[in-house]
Formats: structure tokens, sequence, C-alpha cells
């Protein structure tokens, strides 16, 4: 992984402070509730489930604004195409996890299967029907993402796939691993990636949100037929760090 330079942390204000522990207050029993509620989903249609589960992402997102200030713009929607994509995205805090879901079409994202152990966040999780894989088992993690994601795409859904594969800090980069790409290739859908410097305002592993707005550009559709699934995931690249050392510039 490329680091940047360490910068010294900007002091906290103490307001800042108090509007990130008064998010937690809503956030954490919304989690439980939309849990609870997803659980009584199972039964009902994947899209009737969607709709109800990521209700708690629109009260959330709405609560970050009240309590922290921190709100979002996005630029290139005019890039989303009609049909299924795969997203491959920069990851850097939770905070994409849950806009995306108010930006693109119903879709699923490739996670760590522990992430479903989770209580009440995993069990709603799994309504959803992410690619739930296990990372320690080599290839046979990428066999499954790519059997599961051709069949989530096939039935209509997006796939959203960190290629990185953890949350990075801002201005580092990490190393893009070509399994999305792959999916890609093979189901013949097109990529869309996607930039933003959420990690600004919504730290990796932080709890305090600093005020401010994210800022979200969503790329020129990527087209994976006659490519090879390294060029598609060159490609990504390419534009994804591109566009963040262009966000990086606007501050």
């Amino acid at each position: 992984m490329i680091e940047a330079t360490p910068q010294p942390a900007a002091p906290v204000a103490p307001g800042t402070i108090w509007r990130s522990s008064l998010f937690m207050v809503g956030m954490v029993p919304t989690t439980v509730l939309f849990a609870l509620l997803g659980l009584l989903t199972f039964p009902f249609p994947y899209r009737w489930r969607y709709a109800v589960i990521t209700r708690w992402t629109t009260f959330n997102l709405w609560w970050l604004k009240v309590t922290c200030n921190v709100s979002y713009e996005v630029e290139g929607k005019e890039n989303i195409p009609a049909g299924p994509a795969v997203i491959l995205s920069k990851h850097q805090s939770a905070f994409e996890t849950m806009v995306y879901q108010r930006i693109f079409p119903p879709h699923v994202w490739l996670l760590k299967r522990e992430l479903l152990w989770v209580p009440f966040f995993g069990w709603g999780l799994a309504m959803l029907e992410p690619i739930a894989i296990d990372r320690k088992a080599g290839r046979r993690a990428l066999q499954q993402l790519l059997e599961i994601g051709t069949r989530r795409l096939a039935a209509g859904r997006w796939v959203v796939i960190f290629p990185e594969g953890t949350r990075v800090m801002p201005g580092e980069r990490g190393r893009y691993a070509p399994g999305g790409a792959m999916l890609a290739v093979r189901s013949g859908c097109p990529v869309v990636p996607v930039a933003h410097n959420a990690g600004e305002f919504w730290p990796r592993r932080g709890f305090v949100k600093r005020p401010g707005t994210i800022r979200i550009v969503i790329g020129p559709t990527i087209d994976t037929r006659e490519r090879s699934a390294q060029e598609v995931n060159a490609m990504a690249e390419q534009w994804i760090e591109e566009t963040m050392g262009a966000l990086g510039d606007r501050k």
C-alpha cells in the first residue's frame, strides 16, 4: 500500500464531539429496530425487503445531516447505466455503504461473511443477500464471488465491490484486486467506477464526524466487452485514483 505523508490531526471542537455522540444515540437503536423489521420481511420478495431495510439508511443520512452537518453531493449521475453493473469504488468509511443505497439501483455488496454474524446489524444485512465470502478460502473465495455475483447480476441486482479490500485513509492507495473486474467481464456487465472523499468527514474507525459536504463522483461506464479483466481493472484504478487526486485539490 502506498501511504501519504502523515499530517497532524486537526483539533476537534467539543461541539463536534457532542454532535457525533448525538448521531450515535440515534443510529444504534434504529439499527436494532430495522434489523428486527428486516427479519420479519424474510417471507417477502427481495425488492420488498430491500425497500423496508434501506429505510434505515434514509433515516441515518438525514440524522447525520441534522446532528453533524454532514451532507453530500453527487457528480456524474448521467453515467449510471440502465441495466445492472458492477460498481468499483474507493472505500474510506461506512458512509459510502449507506449513501450508495440512495444513489444506485438495488444492489448487493461483496463482504466478508463474518459481518453476518454481528448481532442485529448482520441479521438485517443477511436479508439483503450480499455476496458473503470466506476471505481465508483463497481461490475458493474468488470462485464464490464469480458464481454468486453472476447470479445476482442476472437477477437484475447491481454489485458493489471495493477492490482495495478494506477501508483506506485519505491519501492512501491499496492494491486493486481484479475480482470485481473478473466478475464484470464474465457476466458481460459494465463497470461503474466511483470516487469520493468521505474519509475526510467520516474517518475509518472514527467516532467523530466532521461537518462538511462529501463529494461523490461517478465515472464514465467502462465497457467490458472484448476487454480482459486486467485491462478493466487498470482502467477503473486509473480513473478512481486520478479523480481522488482531483478531489484532494479541491479542498
